[in-house]
């Protein structure tokens, strides 16, 4: 009965842990009875399994050579059996690895980390993000969400891939989105507005019933779906067609020399806006008075959020109150 359970136990076992138990066990036996049958040359069982080992591998060194007609014998059954179960072992785990890492391209590889971002929808920006998050050696971890893409190598983008659809539990439980910290939602270019916005919303909804704690990211496009992404869940929604469209007017009607589109970029590729709360210390200080204590720390005041209005390079004489929050601009 107890060998029943150890064999039943045993091909139980992920192939490469039987593997390395049949060669453990292979080489003992073996290592054993040299040493029983030669114990002149292999004086402990130590050496025995060396040798085992050494000859099974084929290797052979020649620090322990069999003597004795029985000895040379077990050394030609090592050679026949130990010899097939090393080298398959390899070929195992050389089979195995290369079938891990196609499976991780084409997606189908459960994500075990925790705190990492999860992007959704593979384009052009989620590319870019991808590497301004390579560029500044952030060391985030990155799960990618699209079923567009038929394999991503990990290699070349040292993202962890899951193909499949963002609304769907298994998909999610595959990046392991209960264990993850930020989600970017990308709307799809291939679907018409309103419908890249319901399917975002969509996934916002999938994502906040599998993690109420986690920190949604959405891109809308069209304003009617504002709201909705909001009762979805979203933290934050960008709004990318109201945001091009007031680049593309500041492009047109601009007066000075200043191209206001690489400004903007320049700005966010270098610089990042911060919202914070207002000092009790510096409650009853003017705007110009809290910009100077800013800028003596390299930071930047640029407005103020009073009572949900959003108030950009206020009068210089506007006294901050209790509760006011600070937008402030600083280095990356």
């Amino acid at each position: 009965m107890n060998f029943y359970k150890f064999w039943e136990f045993y091909f139980h076992l992920p192939v490469f842990l039987r593997l390395l138990l049949t060669v453990s066990i292979t080489m003992l036996l073996f290592g054993a009875t040299i040493h029983l049958i030669e114990p002149q040359h292999f004086p402990n069982l130590f050496d025995g399994i060396w040798w085992a080992f050494v000859t099974g591998s084929t290797v052979g060194y020649g620090d322990y050579v069999p003597l004795s007609t029985w000895g040379k014998v077990i050394a030609i059954l090592l050679i026949l059996a130990g010899g097939g179960v090393v080298t398959f072992y390899m070929a195992t785990i050389s089979a195995s690895t290369i079938k891990h890492e196609q499976n991780l391209s084409k997606g189908s590889i459960n994500y075990k980390g925790k705190n990492h971002i999860v992007f959704v929808g593979w384009n052009e920006r989620t590319k870019q993000l991808l590497d301004m998050i390579t560029k500044r050696n952030l060391g985030e971890q990155i799960v990618l969400i699209d079923k567009t893409l038929n394999q991503l190598p990990y290699q070349k983008h040292y993202i962890h891939f899951v193909r499949g659809d963002a609304t769907e539990d298994e998909v999610l439980s595959k990046a392991n989105i209960q264990e993850a910290k930020y989600v970017v939602i990308t709307s799809d270019p291939s679907k018409k507005e309103r419908q890249a916005d319901q399917t975002s919303i969509l996934t916002t909804v999938a994502m906040r019933g599998n993690n109420p704690n986690l920190y949604i990211i959405a891109e809308i496009l069209t304003k009617e779906q504002l709201t909705n992404a909001t009762r979805a869940g979203a933290d934050t929604i960008i709004r990318s067609n109201d945001f091009m469209s007031t680049l593309f007017f500041n492009e047109l009607f601009r007066d000075a020399s200043v191209k206001p589109f690489d400004l903007l970029l320049e700005v966010l590729s270098s610089q990042q806006f911060n919202q914070i709360k207002l000092s009790k210390e510096m409650e009853g200080y003017t705007f110009l008075e809290c910009s100077d204590h800013y800028v003596a720390i390299e930071k930047l005041l640029i407005g103020i959020i009073r009572e949900d209005e959003l108030m950009l390079n206020p009068p210089f004489d506007t006294i901050l109150k209790n509760g006011d929050l600070l937008i402030i601009l600083s280095r990356l």
